[in-house]
């Protein structure tokens, strides 16, 4: 069995690591340069960093902050925000990132999924999906959740994973910093229509949070941000609990 994965992340605007609830509300949670080396010790298996901002304000990923995360890890590093071209992703491996997270340009260039992972392998492209459940089902967001769509979660899924992504990367909107769990029911159905591994972001408040995601959300890996950025639980501590529970993951060194 694959250990699963434990994933902080750090959605970055303008330079600095925040936080919210359901995409809103912004509260500073510190500098990513020393969280990140923090995160790296305690035994993280990856960090995530996501200029959130990036797309809305039609710019490029702040390459001098990831070159500086970068220097402090020595677990993969994921960077996303902005990226529209190959280009981009080339300057980011270059500035120390292991794999690229891309998002709303996937939505509004599919082929640029294809693209990307002829270009650099498929285990080097992550696809973002950010969604909220209505009254039609689970519908993908753009713009880091500001601009609603119609296409549906599980229909993009399924493309994405056909034209060559490496993973999936789904947050759901509904319960991103509500701390009351994550969408398991959703999130089973996505590993159960895909062979791509799936990361679940959104609802981790606390450890059974996790045990349940990978027990009943069937996912490969769980991101988390504020409740690693204040200290609610501490990674070893959480790799010790679920192992206790029988869930494979790497052991902290």
């Amino acid at each position: 069995m694959l250990a699963k994965r434990i994933i902080p992340c750090l959605d970055i605007k303008d330079g600095r690591t925040v936080k919210g609830v359901n995409f809103i509300e912004l509260r500073d949670a510190g500098d990513p340069v020393e969280q990140a080396k923090i995160y790296s010790d305690q035994g993280a298996d990856e960090l995530i960093f996501l200029d959130i901002s990036a797309t809305n304000e039609k710019r490029k990923t702040l390459h001098d902050l990831v070159l500086q995360v970068a220097a402090r890890l020595n677990i993969p590093f994921t960077v996303g925000g902005g990226i529209t071209r190959c280009e981009d992703v080339s300057s980011l491996l270059e500035c120390g990132a292991d794999k690229v997270s891309i998002n709303s340009a996937a939505v509004r260039k599919p082929e640029l999924i294809d693209e990307l992972a002829r270009s650099f392998g498929s285990q080097c492209i992550t696809v973002a999906i950010d969604a909220r459940k209505t009254d039609n089902g689970w519908k993908v967001h753009l713009n880091g959740g500001r601009v609603p769509t119609e296409l549906n979660l599980f229909d993009w899924a399924k493309e994405v994973a056909a034209r060559g992504a490496g993973e999936i990367l789904f947050t759901s909107m509904d319960h991103d910093g509500t701390k009351s769990g994550f969408a398991n029911k959703t999130l089973a159905r996505l590993s159960s229509m895909l062979t791509i591994p799936i990361i679940a972001s959104g609802g981790a408040g606390k450890k059974e949070h996790f045990r349940d995601v990978f027990k009943i959300g069937k996912a490969d890996a769980a991101l988390a941000a504020s409740i690693f950025h204040y200290n609610e639980i501490a990674i070893p501590d959480l790799k010790s609990f679920l192992k206790n529970k029988n869930i494979s993951v790497r052991t902290t060194t």
